[in-house]
């Protein structure tokens, strides 16, 4: 492959889902140059509904986004996920945001193409990366039309099945789906009432089996696969009615399907995030099944983890291995989902013993600090990343919070960091360009002064100046 001389972009990424959308928004929010890279030219045919947790709605919240969103979306209650097991989220959770919001997929992931594109980025679709080449100035692109891009660095969001995770040699260790399940939009030919009471009595001992009433006449069915058909080829309506009949004893007069699919429980985690001026985000990093409703958070998440570090980078003023951080801290999150959905898997499976544990977990949710435990790590604001010795608060977010200026979160939206400061003593210096400054002795925290990543995440606590300027040339450079 011959290299172009000059750079045309300072990053591009491959895929235009919720998690490569997302970082070139991040890395706009810091005038990098991004394009971003869709094989895609069309949006997918069915409009699956996806979850925001607590976490990702606290990111939207942080970057102006979230009245944009609640818009298309529906708000839930936050509880109930964990393997399906119903039990109410426990009271005083530590956000201000204490809900799930609904979105149909293609809705989200227009809202962040759109962010992104007002932000400045380029987004190409029915563009795919066919090849690329590093060296130690950038990275050479290679296009399906043969057209060849140079940019400072490479970012694969493109999926499970990730072509930049496979050209870079990267291994995708885990296990491969045993078990599939189908889904559907369709009407029924019973009524409501009737379905309601089979699916409530089906569910007592099949969870991975439900059917909502979902717009004007139709249902959204999902129901296990149970070997039904070929994995390769698309399902059909008379797989449904043969699973419906199986598990519920009825094919519910099911007819007239908008969109069907079928989806599996595999598991993987790459091996690495990065290799060079080559990085993994999203899918194309970590797979897992998608009980709890957990992988579009995830990358979402990650997306906004390696934005600023990326962003550092490129402008020049990252601190030595600040890049390697964000392996360091978004792998080990993605491992404990992968186990986590693990485990709601065997709690779903139909099996005397599986049901036992279940029916065990159920009581046990009962206690407050299990039920919270278990909420705090499916929505993502359990996590605390390891900054070293200091309070609980260091390495986890800072909630929301009322200053004399407004909302925390609305002081967030450039995407820099910032030091909230109730002793009105201490300066960022020379950081000013890249951290604001609050001083605000009626902050909501009982902490003299917080130091926050642009990711919300707490990097520093205290009161000392000198410490403070250590812990700014940490993050900040």
């Amino acid at each position: 492959m011959n290299s172009p001389r000059s750079t045309d972009f300072d990053v591009i990424i491959a895929g235009c889902g919720p998690t490569g959308a997302m970082l070139a928004a991040e890395l706009r929010l810091h005038d990098v140059r991004v394009l971003v890279l869709d094989k895609e030219t069309e949006p997918a045919a069915f409009a699956r509904i996806v979850g925001l947790h607590i976490r990702s709605i606290e990111l939207m919240a942080m970057r102006g986004l979230l009245d944009r969103i609640s818009a298309h979306a529906r708000k839930r209650p936050a509880g109930g996920f964990f393997a399906a097991i119903g039990k109410p989220a426990p009271e005083g959770l530590d956000s201000a945001h204490a809900y799930m919001l609904g979105i149909p997929q293609p809705v989200i992931v227009d809202l962040l193409e759109e962010h992104a594109i007002r932000l400045g980025a380029q987004v190409r679709h029915g563009c795919a990366v066919t090849g690329f080449e590093q060296d130690e100035e950038g990275v050479t692109v290679e296009l399906a039309s043969g057209e060849q891009l140079r940019t400072r660095y490479l970012v694969g969001c493109d999926g499970a099945r990730s072509t930049v995770r496979k050209l870079l040699g990267v291994g995708f260790p885990g296990e491969p789906s045993r078990t599939d399940t189908l889904m559907g939009e369709m009407e029924a030919g019973m009524p409501w009432e009737e379905i309601a009471a089979t699916v409530a009595a089906t569910r007592e001992t099949h969870q991975r089996f439900w059917i909502h009433p979902f717009g004007e006449r139709a249902y959204r069915v999902v129901v296990p696969a149970a070997g039904v058909g070929d994995r390769a080829n698309p399902p059909t309506l008379d797989d449904f009615k043969q699973q419906l009949r199986a598990v519920a004893g009825t094919d519910f007069g099911v007819h007239s399907p908008r969109w069907l699919s079928r989806f599996g429980d595999a598991t993987r985690l790459a091996e690495r995030y990065r290799v060079g001026r080559v990085l993994l985000a999203g899918d194309a990093a970590h797979i897992h099944p998608p009980v709890g409703g957990q992988g579009l958070n995830l990358g979402v998440q990650d997306a906004v983890n390696l934005g600023w570090k990326l962003a550092a980078q490129i402008r020049g003023w990252a601190p030595d291995s600040l890049l390697d951080t964000y392996p360091a801290e978004r792998r080990p999150v993605a491992a404990d989902v992968l186990d986590n959905t693990r485990a709601q898997m065997e709690l779903m499976s139909p099996e005397p013993g599986a049901q036992a544990v279940r029916r065990l977990l159920t009581e046990l949710m009962d206690f407050d600090e299990v039920n919270r435990f278990l909420i705090e790590k499916i929505t993502a604001i359990g996590i605390r990343y390891d900054f070293g010795d200091g309070p609980d608060l260091l390495g986890r977010r800072l909630r929301d919070i009322d200053l004399k200026e407004g909302r925390l979160y609305d002081l967030l939206h450039r995407g820099r960091g910032l030091l909230l400061d109730r002793t009105e003593r201490l300066t960022t210096g020379g950081w000013s360009d890249r951290v604001d400054h609050v001083a605000d002795p009626t902050a909501a925290v009982d902490v003299p002064a917080v130091l926050l990543r642009p990711d919300g995440h707490v990097a520093w606590i205290g009161d000392d100046q000198q410490d403070l300027d250590d812990h700014l040339a940490r993050w900040f450079g």
